[in-house]
């Protein structure tokens, strides 16, 4: 069961503080307010972008007029119309990244990185989608082609998310690399797609090392029992995005604006970290603390 209450409570705390922050960046003055109260809270706004993505519903819309509007109208009240709440999903953007990136998993030493493909309409539509044809991009995966964005992620050991980051789905898998494990050290584990000597030596001076499987033409390399053994459990990354894609409704192709579409991916992964139990590298039976996470 997922601990509603509790996550309002820390999503609430959260608004407060950061509703008091904000207020010193608006400007005073007279002639026009610029933070105008809303009918319904920023905490409550945030919470239920959250609850939709551990609801069962595909769509937003029936979510919203079914469960807040019917079910959940004593839990929210004050609750908006339909087309009033998308217009202020907006302003939870910021403060759900925010959020987020404070709720990160701690440096274990061992993370693991991939990404996965969010594409934004079907490829016979590309020619047609007026929303992201400036922002989005063609991209190929192992799977085909695809008109959307790459969502890059880096998981510690234990199945929490560490660094995030957006980006269209023509951008190489590493080049967002050194920016997501900026304040990273240890063993990153990636696929093939990771594979570049320049990328292994920058990721060095900075106290990572990149540890792939190589390709059929290229010269194995060998490693340790430990590192074999992380690196074969890499797969449990393949199945987070899984759950993300099909069980918290991070992909999708009905988003009629680009801030709402970005606000869709981090409710989903908001609520991935507020998961009860999340898919992990079973390393319990070793005592990982004494192993020094240098090359050997």
């Amino acid at each position: 069961m997922i601990p509603l209450e509790e996550i309002f409570c820390l999503i609430d705390d959260f608004c407060k503080l950061f509703e008091k922050k904000r207020e010193g960046y608006f400007l005073a003055t007279s002639a026009r307010k610029r933070h105008k109260a809303c009918q319904m809270s920023l905490s409550e706004i945030m919470m239920i972008e959250v609850m939709f993505h551990f609801s069962h519903y595909r769509t937003f819309k029936d979510f919203y007029k079914n469960c807040i509007l019917d079910t959940y109208q004593d839990a929210f009240p004050k609750a908006l119309s339909y087309n009033r709440f998308l217009e202020l999903k907006q302003y939870a953007l910021m403060p759900l990244a925010v959020f987020l990136s404070a709720l990160k998993g701690q440096k274990t030493g061992l993370y693991y990185m991939d990404s996965t493909k969010l594409p934004v309409c079907n490829n016979l539509r590309i020619s047609r989608n007026k929303v992201f044809k400036d922002c989005a991009k063609r991209g190929k995966t192992s799977t085909g082609w695809f008109f959307g964005f790459k969502l890059h992620i880096v998981f510690n050991h234990l199945g929490d998310i560490m660094s995030f980051k957006l980006t269209p789905g023509n951008v190489d898998d590493r080049q967002p690399v050194l920016e997501l494990t900026k304040h990273l050290e240890g063993w990153l584990f990636g696929d093939r797609g990771y594979i570049s000597k320049k990328l292994s030596l920058n990721l060095k001076q900075k106290g990572i090392e990149m540890i792939n499987n190589v390709k059929k033409n290229m010269k194995k390399i060998l490693l340790t029992p430990i590192k074999k053994y992380l690196l074969s459990k890499r797969g449990f990354v393949e199945t987070i995005i899984d759950k993300l894609k099909n069980i918290l409704h991070i992909d999708h192709s009905r988003h009629r604006s680009v801030v709402n579409f970005q606000v869709n991916v981090l409710g989903a992964l908001l609520s991935y970290v507020f998961k009860p139990k999340k898919a992990s590298v079973p390393f319990s039976a070793l005592n990982h603390q004494s192993l020094s996470l240098t090359s050997s």
